[in-house]
């Protein structure tokens, strides 16, 4: 495998044919991430580009805002295909998870190794989709990804899949054969705080009551002074569920408010009768949990080497 991460200012002059892969991650504004895509096709004409607009991009070493980076793969052994799916209704979102899966598993004879998926990240279940996945595929073939960022304003996010990026689309990229091998790892880093209270009223991803009352309500008395932000200082205050007689917690981060019903959505199911919490940002145990499950990706490796790293938020 061979990668090269570029900027929009450092794209090859003259077209490259032999790249595989091109992955796009944009925090700039709508139209030139369109531009951007734009040039990224000349540059790498034969290539398959998906993407997703963020809300924070990683180049080489250092975490940016505002800019488009863009990585270039290029496999010895490994054969790929995207597919996409457009979600116009957010119910509708196992069902366009089972129908990306269906089409990647049919695409070759060589078996499916990975799904690597990209998301809208304010107009689909995360959760929901990610089941529509996982029961369609046998379970050795493992899926990783994540949605799409706007920079915390919570009113446009985009993907790409071969094509202009587009708002309500899910892209998904199968890697087919032996030779390739994927490690993936998933730590927290937040901390609890006030108490954990029954969730008696939710519809799939959509809160609307914590122990009798106005999920809203009790979310903007959590958050005190950050409330008049909302919904994007809610980036910085999750929440986590969890099952009756469960030690396992989910964290599930916020998509939008509803003033006229206080209600909350989420980018996952919040289901009735689990027990909530709410959770606020710890940067340094952020930073040792980014650390760790980096570490714990590699473990699927043994000695070998890992040669592309991809970090994204939780899906749900």
């Amino acid at each position: 495998m061979n990668v090269q991460q570029y900027s929009i200012n450092t794209l090859p002059l003259e077209p490259t044919q032999q790249t595989d892969l091109v992955f796009m991650f944009s925090g700039e504004h709508r139209d030139e991430f369109a531009a951007n895509y734009e040039r990224a096709r000349t540059a790498f004409p034969c290539a398959t580009i998906v993407g997703c607009s963020t809300a924070g991009e990683i180049e080489d070493t250092k975490v940016t805002s505002n800019h488009c980076v863009i990585t270039a793969v290029t496999f010895e052994n490994t054969s790929t295909f995207s597919v996409c799916a457009e979600v116009t209704d957010i119910a509708h979102s196992k069902r366009a998870g089972a129908q990306l899966a269906q089409k990647l598993l049919a695409h070759r004879n060589t078996p499916l190794k990975h799904i690597f998926v990209l998301s809208d990240g304010l107009n689909v279940n995360g959760s929901e989709l990610v089941t529509g996945l996982v029961e369609s595929v046998p379970n050795y073939i493992s899926v990783t990804g994540g949605l799409a960022g706007d920079n915390g304003d919570f009113t446009f996010t985009q993907t790409i899949a071969n094509g202009a990026p587009k708002t309500g689309q899910v892209v998904a990229v199968g890697f087919y054969g032996d030779a390739i091998h994927v490690g993936h790892g998933c730590m927290g880093g937040w901390s609890p705080f006030g108490t954990e209270r029954l969730i008696t009223r939710s519809q799939a991803n959509v809160l609307y009551e914590l122990d009798g009352e106005p999920a809203l309500q009790l979310y903007k008395q959590y958050l005190d002074e950050h409330a008049q932000g909302l919904p994007s200082t809610a980036l910085l205050f999750p929440l986590t569920i969890r099952e009756e007689g469960s030690n396992t917690t989910l964290v599930r981060t916020i998509l939008g408010v509803d003033e006229k019903d206080q209600s909350v959505a989420f980018a996952g199911n919040v289901p009735t009768g689990q027990y909530a919490r709410f959770i606020k940002a710890n940067f340094s145990r952020l930073v040792s949990g980014a650390g760790n499950a980096a570490n714990e990706s590699v473990k699927h490796f043994n000695s070998k080497k890992a040669e592309l790293a991809i970090f994204s938020k939780l899906c749900g």
